[in-house]
């Protein structure tokens, strides 16, 4: 578990917007900061001195998240299968 920062606003879009202390990869799970899952990790976008990361929320009211900090849970990565 890596945290990703502070939630920063809700996107008209309804996605969930922070600004990135630590880049997760697209698709990872997105946690608070007492386990309970919030959604997927939607995008990533900005300049790259300082990303954002766009969360595509699966709660109801993602508004109470501002201000909160969010954590990422890497999925696992594909494995690569030998070529023989």
């Amino acid at each position: 578990m890596q945290r990703i920062g502070c939630v920063l606003h809700v996107s008209s879009s309804k996605n969930v917007i922070l600004k990135a202390e630590n880049l997760p990869r697209i698709g990872d799970k997105v946690v608070d900061e007492h386990l309970k899952p919030i959604g997927m990790v939607f995008d990533i976008f900005g300049p790259a001195s300082s990303p954002y990361v766009a969360v595509k929320p699966d709660i109801g009211d993602p508004h109470r998240l501002v201000n909160h900090v969010l954590y990422a849970i890497p999925s696992p990565k594909p494995k690569m299968e030998k070529k023989r």
